[in-house]
Formats: C-alpha cells, structure tokens, sequence
C-alpha cells in the first residue's frame, strides 16, 4: 500500500483547483513538526523553577533554558533553504527531525546548566529546521485557493504551540516531574518520520553545493547572533557596559552583525536574500512580524515568571492559568481564512494585533491580589487577538513573493520573528529588574520608621509575632521589620510587571499600526506567491 502511495515533491507547484491527499499529508506532518518545535521553545517555562532545582542553578540564569533554544533555532533556519538542497529536502527534513527528538530526550539527562544549554541549543539547531520547511511546502505546494488554509495550520503551530507550552510543561512537571516535557516530542516526531518518508518525493543529494555556501555570512552570522543574545541575556547582572565582558561582546555582535549584512548584499549567492526587503509588503509585514515575535514570546515569558515569584503557584496552576491564551485559539483559527476571503487582511492583522495589545494593558494595573482570576479575560481577549494575526500577517509579507524566493523569504521572515522573541525575553527579563528596583526605591522612601502609620504597622506585626511563638519583643520586632521589607519588595515585584506588560502593549500598538502601511490585497489572492 505504502509503495503506490502519491509522493510530493517539494519544489513543485500543485496544478489544478485542490491539492492531493498525500499533499494534504505532507503539509500536515510539516504542521506538526513546527508546532513541535515551536512548542518546545515555551514548553519550558512554567517549569523554569523545577528545573532550575533539579540542574542546580539559580533563576538568574533560567532564561538560558528558553534562550538557548532560540539562538539554534534563530542561526539554523536562514540555512534550511541551502542545506535542504544540498542534502535534499526530505533527507534533512526527516533526519531534522530524528535529531530534534534525541536532543530533546538528551536534555531529560542534563545534570547542570552548561549541559543543558549545550542540549537546548542542538535541540533548536535540529528543530528550527522544521519551521521554514512547514511553510515553504505550503508556500509551493497548494493551491491558491487552499494557501489561506494551509497557512491557518502554520498559525496554529505558530500562536498556539507558545500559549499551550506552559501548560502542558506544567501538567507534565507537577504530575510526572520535569524530566518528561523532553519525552513529549517523542511519538509526534516518529509519525512525522513515517509520513513524510511516504508522501515526499526522494530526491538526489547536491552535495557540491557546498563550495558554493556562503560560508563567510553563516560565520558572521552565528557569531554575531550569539554575541548579541549573550549580552542581553547576560547585561542585566553585569550591570551592562560597566562591564568589560558586556563591551567585548557588544563590539562583537556589532563588528560581525554589520560585515554579515556586508557580506549577503555583495556576494552572488547570500545566505540571507536581504534584496526581498525592497519589496513593501514583505518589509512591512516582517517588521510587525519581528515586534509581534517580542510580544508572543515575551509576553509567554512573562507571565509565568509573575505567576510564580510574585503568587507562588506551581508549574501546574502556571499551566491552567495559560491555558486559556491557548485553547480559544483551536476553535478561532480555523474561522480566519473565511475572514480572508471577505476582508482586507490589513485591517484583520490590525484587529488582531490591536487586540493582544489591549490583553497587555489589561495588565498594566495589577496588585498583590491579582493572580489566576483576574487574569482570564485578559487571556482570553489575548487568545482572540492572536488567532487572527499570524496567517494574515503571513500572506501579507508573502503576497508578491515569487514562488522561487519562497524558500528564502520565509527563513527571514521566521528568523527574524523568532530572533525578535529572543531579544523580547531576554530584555523583558531585564526590564522586570530594573523596575522593580525602581518601584522598591520609591516604596521605600515611604515606608520609613518616621511615620505614624508604619510605626503602627510594625507595632501590630509585633504583636503578631509575640502571640504566635516569639516570646523576646525585640525578635518579634525584627521579624517585623524583615515581613515588611518582603511586603515591600513583593509589591515593588508586582508593579515592575505591571510596567513590563505595558512596554509589551506599547510594542504590539507599533506593530499594529505598521502594518497598515502594507498594500492592500485579499486573503484570497494575498497567500498566493
């Protein structure tokens, strides 16, 4: 049965009005793979305190865990169009994919942080492959009537795999430990491994293409990347360019990021095909795709660190209370394409991103009090927002692409959204911190021993601590006093939140109002290249 099946070849156009069932397969499987890999990138996060625990580092350094993850997959997936040909796109989209799982399970075994950043890493060189192949088939391989359809399966792989991650790292920490989110990709990728191997079409390996890489930009690249990330996940505790390290690094992203785009506008064959930002649309749909990338990924940063500084729920209760930026999604999602097809998709992507903005300044008011409760509108007007931006915003970017540039223009357009939820997580983690210094500096001018009012405060803390076991007044004051300056960090925390989630709305409002600058085109037509 498995020998008569059709195969699809990836670089050739479906013909006709309806693409084949075994096209429908192949673009499925392409669909799960980078829901996968998108999925693994939050996966993690409301299990970030867990795992912290178990390797034996401080939560200082939990944002490596995500971010490690994202520099693979941000310096691979420019490389999938060249390497798919070099070694065939089924070849390394399967073996992709059989790499992405062992990694994964590798990182189940990490004893301390440097193994698993170096596991999280490779696991994301593998994973990001996934990506930009998903939806390059789709891109190539339907139909432009079917394109809107095709490209609501990306969306949901895009916008759901963030918001779900949590809650299903969380579900899985709390009940069957840490260890078991890696062993989640297991199943999916041996079903992506078997449909892929009987719907895409063998093709012969190019390996001379190798001398024809552009070798220089992928050094210059990786490099400066690498460079840049590290300093925005480590500026914050070197106290940024007080710091030698953060100098030497900021002169190395600088020095290798400008002679990389040197580089890919001079030489005949660049890894990166940066003349596609001369056309409009795909300019300014992936400038909002970058600002978008910030707030979806930052914003899934974000409010599981909230939740479990500042309210101290587990990795479960993390998991539920996300659930709901993530489950209205499957049933919304689906609806988009029909809007394409009635509306300017401009004015859907505006809606949509204009929507996840206002869920962000829904938070911008927050209080010691607010926790899972008060937070499921905001969430639920987020998971509203979010089904209605991405594959509209994709067939925005990609409206006058040509389907030979297919390739190319989506590694950009999916590096750079990814590179801008790496940059978001790493500079919201910053922001968080200097914040709530800032709001712990002004609380704390107040709350002094000249007033009446903490006086009186302090006195009943007192008395509190004597009537509960503390029989010495002056270690009952002391106790006070040390419960007070927690009250006061603790609130200093919440409004440094408050204040992030605002910065977060301000963003997506850019992002929401660049994108009325794109042409206009229909859904219909627009996702056709």
């Amino acid at each position: 049965m498995s020998t008569q099946m059709p195969t699809v070849a990836p670089s050739t156009p479906s013909t006709g009005d309806k693409a084949s069932l075994s096209t429908w397969i192949a673009i499925t499987a392409g669909a799960i793979g980078a829901f996968m890999a998108i999925l693994n990138i939050q996966i993690t996060n409301a299990s970030l305190l867990d795992i912290e625990g178990g390797i034996g580092t401080g939560i200082d350094n939990g944002a490596w865990i995500s971010t490690s993850y994202l520099i693979g997959e941000i310096i691979v997936i420019p490389l999938t169009s060249f390497l798919s040909r070099v070694f065939s796109f089924k070849l390394y989209m399967i073996w992709s994919t059989i790499a992405f799982a062992l990694f994964s399970m590798a990182c189940a075994f990490a004893s301390n942080l440097g193994e698993m950043i170096a596991m999280r890493g490779l696991q994301g060189f593998a994973g990001g492959v996934l990506i930009p192949m998903a939806f390059t088939m789709v891109a190539t391989r339907l139909p432009k009537s079917q394109q809107p359809m095709g490209l609501a399966m990306f969306a949901l792989a895009v916008t759901f795999a963030p918001a779900i991650g949590p809650t299903i790292g969380g579900y899985l920490t709390e009940n069957y430990g840490w260890q078991t989110i890696f062993f989640i990709n297991t199943l999916p990728s041996v079903a992506m491994v078997v449909a892929l191997s009987l719907t895409l079409e063998k093709q012969p390996l190019q390996l001379g293409l190798l001398k024809e890489g552009d070798w220089a930009g992928i050094a210059t690249m990786a490099i400066g990347l690498s460079a840049l990330q590290t300093l925005l996940e480590e500026g914050n505790k070197e106290d940024w360019f007080q710091s030698t390290f953060i100098v030497r690094l900021a002169a190395i992203a600088a020095v290798f990021l400008a002679s990389f785009i040197w580089i890919e506008l001079t030489v005949k064959k660049p890894l990166v095909d940066l003349s596609l930002l001369r056309n409009r649309n795909f300019t300014v749909g992936t400038l909002s795709n970058v600002l978008v990338g910030f707030g979806l990924f930052g914003s899934v940063y974000v409010l599981p660190q909230y939740l479990g500084q500042v309210q101290g729920y587990n990795a479960e209760q993390i998991g539920m209370v996300l659930a709901w930026t993530g489950l209205p999604q499957l049933l919304l999602i689906p609806l988009v394409p029909m809007l394409m097809k009635r509306f300017d998709i401009r004015y859907i992507t505006f809606v949509g991103i204009a929507l996840f903005a206002a869920s962000c300044f829904m938070n911008t008011h927050m209080s010691l009090n607010y926790s899972g409760d008060q937070l499921f509108w905001p969430n639920v007007v987020r998971a509203v927002g979010q089904s209605m931006v991405i594959t509209p915003l994709t067939a925005i970017a990609m409206m006058s692409i040509q389907p030979k540039d297919a390739a190319n223009a989506s590694g950009l357009f999916n590096m750079l959204r990814n590179l801008g939820g790496a940059v978001g997580t790493a500079v919201l983690g910053t922001i968080i911190t200097k914040r709530e210094q800032f709001h712990s500096n002004i609380i704390g001018q107040a709350v002094t021993p000249f007033r009446e009012e903490v006086r009186g405060r302090l006195d009943q803390m007192t008395g509190y601590f004597m009537s509960h076991g503390v029989s010495d007044h002056a270690a009952a004051q002391q106790q006070a006093v040390i419960a007070l300056g927690k009250t006061v960090k603790r609130q200093a925390l919440v409004m440094g939140f408050s204040d992030t989630f605002a910065i977060i709305g301000v963003i997506l409002a850019i992002a929401a109002v660049a994108i009325l600058f794109a042409r206009k085109g229909q859904g219909s037509s627009a996702a056709a290249h």
